[in-house]
């Protein structure tokens, strides 16, 4: 059941009103003998995440549920969820109405879509962000088609080796059909080999599907040198460190919005993040909320934007994009509220150094070796000495423990190394555990 506070206000009001005179006259018919006498040996207070992991350690004490600590990446995370999230997100207006996009859309749905947009504004630097899309993948192939309509170029786009391979696969079986190349590049320094007046668009991942930070200025200038946009996939959570792509010179930011207040699901339904600069908004698929006032006066919402076939001629349509993940959207918005500017950067920050202490202690182990110098934010690949990445994830899972994602599948140059992420979760004892389990 939920707790229900009063307030020091509120118990005045209450005694006045039944003639008492403090909480402890009420208590008077109790002997004093049996009464405490002390004050409460009440332990000091934890925080949400704290109290959070200590509670669930001990219902695992009543159950024979195995409890995994997750080191998976790859595009999901396991980060911490505020309770409130939960709390508004299940809300019956919310939880149970159908994801909506029919023109009837209610003011509470407009009104956490327009809310969604100018946070999803502040925290990518962008001058207008849709309602959502699918997920990051969706919305990366969506940034690509929305390029080749603004610039009228639909000869090739180009995409770096390192964003996320399952991005790349879904914007190859887009672009299969339609006559477009897709080239794909190694690292941001071949580029020069590839832009040309041909090109519509380069897609890059900051940090990248490795874990590493890329240079997003510099890769804008030679990118726009050309007449091209640039894409760039981003975590949201790594902006709360980060320069905003915004103030680098992107031109269209997309994102996988798991990390924002949606747990892992076993891989989803997800969110897709999509926001651009002002002068594209008309190619900007997907739906656009905004505020205004009713015939009275008073503020209100409603739909500005909506550029899919079924509102306007097909010719003129943007997308075929028909809804969005509303919900998730919804979740999203209540997480970035109640986290803030400082929470976003707090969050960044322990992902920051938790991974690089899990990489510094793995690597002082004769077993493992960096593969790159770049920096890094919350993932990190190591490669595996003796080359048996598959065996390590085995050993690592009779402990409980999701040690990684073996890189082979994608790459099979990287058969013998490892992808581990870290976020705000994880606590140094469980780093320390599973470097000790790794390395044993």
């Amino acid at each position: 059941m939920p707790y229900t506070y009063n307030t020091p206000a509120q118990q005045k009001e209450m005694l006045e009103e039944i003639g008492a005179r403090s909480v402890d006259e009420l208590f008077d018919s109790i002997p004093d003998n049996m009464k405490l006498g002390r004050a409460l040996q009440i332990p000091p207070a934890l925080g949400e995440l704290e109290l959070t992991s200590h509670m669930q350690e001990l219902a695992r004490q009543n159950s024979n549920i195995t409890h995994n600590t997750c080191f998976l990446g790859a595009g999901s995370y396991d980060h911490f969820i505020p309770a409130v999230v939960d709390s508004l997100a299940s809300r019956g207006e919310f939880y149970t109405s159908y994801t909506p996009y029919q023109p009837e859309v209610s003011q509470g749905n407009l009104q956490v879509m327009f809310e969604y947009q100018t946070l999803i504004c502040q925290l990518t630097g962008m001058d207008v962000s849709n309602a959502s899309l699918y997920d990051g993948g969706s919305a990366a192939v969506e940034a690509m088609l929305m390029a080749i309509s603004i610039t009228r170029r639909n000869s090739r786009v180009v995409v770096l080796e390192s964003v996320h391979p399952e991005y790349r696969q879904i914007i190859k079986t887009y672009f299969a059909t339609l006559g477009t190349e897709v080239v794909t590049v190694a690292d941001s320094a071949h580029l020069p080999n590839v832009l040309d007046e041909n090109t519509a668009a380069v897609l890059i991942q900051s940090p990248n599907f490795f874990g590493n930070i890329e240079d997003v200025a510099a890769v804008a200038e030679q990118v726009h040198a050309s007449g091209a946009l640039l894409v760039c996939s981003v975590d949201p959570i790594s902006l709360g460190l980060l320069k905003r792509p915004g103030d680098a010179g992107v031109d269209i930011v997309v994102a996988e919005g798991q990390s924002l207040g949606t747990p892992l699901l076993y891989g989803g339904p997800y969110l897709g993040i999509m926001a651009c600069r002002e002068e594209f908004v008309r190619r900007l698929p997907g739906r656009i909320a905004g505020q205004t006032v009713d015939q009275e006066g008073n503020r209100c919402w409603v739909l500005t934007l909506q550029t899919r076939e079924q509102h306007i001629r097909r010719e003129k349509a943007t997308s075929n994009i028909c809804t969005n993940q509303g919900l998730f959207a919804l979740r999203a918005a209540i997480y970035l509220s109640v986290m803030g500017p400082q929470g976003m950067r707090d969050v960044a920050d322990l992902c920051l150094q938790k991974a690089h202490y899990a990489q510094q202690q793995l690597t002082n182990l004769d077993r493992f070796e960096t593969v790159s110098d770049l920096p890094f934010f919350k993932e990190f690949v190591i490669r595996d000495k003796q080359n048996d990445v598959a065996g390590l994830l085995e050993k690592a899972e009779d402990f409980n423990l999701l040690a990684g994602v073996a890189l082979g599948r994608w790459y099979p140059e990287l058969e013998d190394c490892l992808l581990i992420a870290v976020t705000e979760k994880r606590t140094v004892h469980e780093i320390d555990q599973l470097v000790e389990v790794l390395g044993s």
